[in-house]
């Protein structure tokens, strides 16, 4: 029985094939925003009617980039590309590729996949932050289970004001942690990719300051038990997490005992295509 896995990002959009645990199959693509949804949709059938020639898929989860309404399987909207808003993507997606497909946030998946299969394994409740084009959150309780809160935007701390005085993010407000911290703007601001930018030892000593003050929200309210890093930005390794992990115990208040673990996604850029998989395999309810 194959289980097919999506991921659609603001950058890039994944899709793979798994057997159990195993992944089979891959294929990976720069997101065409300008295509907006009609693009994104024409590309992931292509490749699901490709894949239908060799496997027999029976399930399908997808992990999205912007808020979904889980107990609705829709997309509320994306904030990086266009024509999302308001969505029935199972729905869309069942004609092409035959089977319904689950759904949820692509942080939420990411946290899933890395509390099952990567670096959260033993850790609960497990924080999970996708640091890329933009910024999300996703928390796994005990029994593996998804915390989607009240209206299924649990987690979302990339719109934490951080800086009040500072630049104008995309959502209207002023200082947010994605604007301050997230791929996207990072790029914008400084005119060099953020990859570049953390070869720069001055520039990660001021950076991780407004990581830690955002990370810092999680750690006092949450208490978990490990925080897990994926995307691009976190593939960094130890020239941002060794700052960051000194600058976030300089920031927690001196009587909290709440720890600071703080690690990369061991899953790398499959984070959210393994906790698709598990989605698909056994549907989350909300803890």
């Amino acid at each position: 029985m194959s289980t097919l896995a999506i991921d659609i990002g603001g950058t890039k959009f994944s899709m793979a094939v798994f057997e159990g645990d195993r992944l089979i199959a891959r294929e990976s693509e720069a997101t065409d925003r300008d295509g907006g949804r009609a693009w994104m949709l024409g590309r992931v059938g292509d490749i699901a009617a490709n894949w239908k020639t060799r496997y027999r898929i029976e399930r399908c989860g997808i992990g999205f980039g912007g808020p979904v309404i889980f107990g609705q399987q829709r997309v509320a909207l994306s904030t990086h590309v266009g024509g999302w808003s308001d969505f029935d993507l199972p729905g869309h997606l069942k004609e092409i590729i035959g089977v319904l497909p689950v759904m949820d946030n692509d942080a939420n998946l990411g946290a899933l996949g890395e509390a099952v299969r990567g670096a959260g394994r033993g850790y609960r409740p497990l924080f999970y932050m996708t640091l890329s084009t933009g910024i999300g959150g996703g928390i796994v309780t005990e029994g593996d289970a998804i915390y989607r809160g009240a209206d299924s935007y649990a987690g979302e701390l990339g719109h934490l004001t951080i800086r009040p005085d500072g630049p104008e993010c995309l959502c209207g407000a002023h200082g947010c942690f994605e604007r301050m911290c997230c791929g996207l703007w990072l790029e914008g601001d400084y005119g060099r990719s953020a990859e570049g930018l953390l070869d720069d030892p001055e520039f990660v000593a001021r950076y991780v300051i407004d990581l830690a003050l955002g990370l810092k929200s999680a750690i006092m309210i949450l208490n978990p038990a490990r925080i897990v890093i994926g995307g691009g930005i976190a593939k960094a390794g130890d020239k941002l997490f060794v700052p960051l992990r000194a600058e976030l115990r300089r920031q927690i208040t001196s009587w909290s005992r709440a720890r600071i673990d703080v690690v990369p996604a061991e899953l790398g850029d499959d984070s959210v295509l393994h906790g698709a998989a598990l989605l698909a395999e056994n549907p989350h309810p909300s803890a």
